[in-house]
């Protein structure tokens, strides 16, 4: 059953590891030096963001059943 769904949803998967990497990178060399930014002032926001935009942009990527006809 896990293997199935890493099978099916391995695109979004990779786009939410490798976001969540690039957004705490973000944080850490570009960041914000005031503190006030809502998303770069917190290393957890700006992965968590990140993780959301690569989830969503590997996402659009993935080919479906009807495509594949």
């Amino acid at each position: 059953m896990i293997k199935s769904f890493l099978k099916k949803q391995w695109l979004t998967l990779t786009g939410i590891i490798l976001g969540a990497l690039g957004g705490f990178l973000y944080w850490k060399f570009v960041g914000c030096t005031t503190g006030t930014c809502p998303i770069t002032s917190s290393p957890i926001n700006s992965a968590l963001w990140g993780a959301l935009m690569g989830g969503l942009l590997l996402s659009a990527f993935k080919v479906t059943a009807k495509e594949k006809e």
